[in-house]
């Protein structure tokens, strides 16, 4: 849990979350504040499982999984490839082109010429291609200048067509697809929208047409088959009720999604009948090595 991404706070009410909830599984759990030192806290603690709560960087991207491996730890989530895969958000989008999934129009550009031109039509979204949480987005609409990136962006970032319409999401817990929720916010599903109490109100499950509720579920398995992934993710969509089934944009797959209080998958897992210790103790007992 921790760690040194833009989403250690985050990772770390994961962490405390998970952690209270395996300990009333029966698990003993000792939480480490993962650091440079993590190769050496694991050998000291020697742990049956890992599970992973980082976010972000580091311990999303496949680092973290490529210690465990060499560590011969089992570990909850997705592998070292899928891992990597799924936190570049363009590489992501090749993949689920590869496999027929909808997806919107998006480049790869230098800041600088990001913020001296519109580099595609108004609207359009800017964000890091390898950041999670909604850090460092920005919504450039028609009839605005080029944006401004704040200093710690990088220096390549993703810029994509703007997907207008309502935010669902849907988790898949090993070969099987949860409930669809629907997000709802009063603005743009921020940071601060995703973790800050009240900041969304989630309709879970989502109030929508059987074929987009099944279309969800479909994309979502096949997002997570095609990125090889395992254990549990979350994959984000946006959805143009004028189009019908046509109007679905898969946006990105979270290998690791949120395990906090306002989380989404956790309360996917309750509505279908699992309490959240139920739900960590299943991706405890799916743990494992790739290799």
């Amino acid at each position: 849990m921790g760690g040194p991404s833009a989403e250690r706070e985050v990772s770390l009410s994961s962490g405390r979350e998970c952690a209270a909830a395996l300990r009333g599984e029966g698990f003993e759990v000792v939480e480490i504040d993962a650091g440079a030192d993590i190769a050496a806290r694991l050998l000291d603690v020697k742990p049956d499982v890992v599970f992973n709560a980082l976010h972000g960087r580091w311990g999303e991207d496949g680092c973290i999984q490529g210690v465990l491996e060499w560590l011969r730890i089992p570990y909850t989530h997705s592998g070292v490839l899928a891992s990597a895969l799924a936190m570049d958000k363009e590489k992501t989008k090749e993949v689920y082109a590869l496999v027929g999934l909808p997806i919107a129009h998006s480049v790869l550009a230098h800041r600088d010429a990001v913020e001296a031109a519109h580099v595609m039509a108004p609207p359009y979204v800017v964000k890091p291609y390898n950041e999670g949480s909604s850090v460092g987005v920005y919504i450039v609409h028609e009839g605005s200048n080029a944006p401004r990136l704040a200093q710690d962006m990088p220096q390549t970032v993703m810029v994509e067509q703007f997907a207008p319409g309502r935010e669902l999401t849907c988790t898949v817990m090993g070969d099987r697809a949860l409930c669809v929720t629907d997000i709802l916010t009063d603005g743009w599903y921020d940071y601060d929208a995703k973790y800050v109490a009240g900041g969304s109100r989630h309709v879970c499950p989502a109030e929508l047409p059987a074929d987009i509720t099944a279309a969800c579920q479909e994309y979502a398995l096949r997002a997570h088959a095609a990125l090889g992934c395992r254990g549990v993710t979350r994959t984000d969509f946006r959805w143009d009720e004028a189009k019908g089934v046509d109007g679905i944009i898969l946006l990105e797959t979270n290998t690791q999604p949120g395990m906090t209080p306002t989380s989404l998958s956790p309360e996917q897992a309750q509505a279908e009948g699992m309490s959240f210790g139920a739900f960590v103790a299943w991706m405890v007992e799916d743990a494992s090595c790739d290799r």
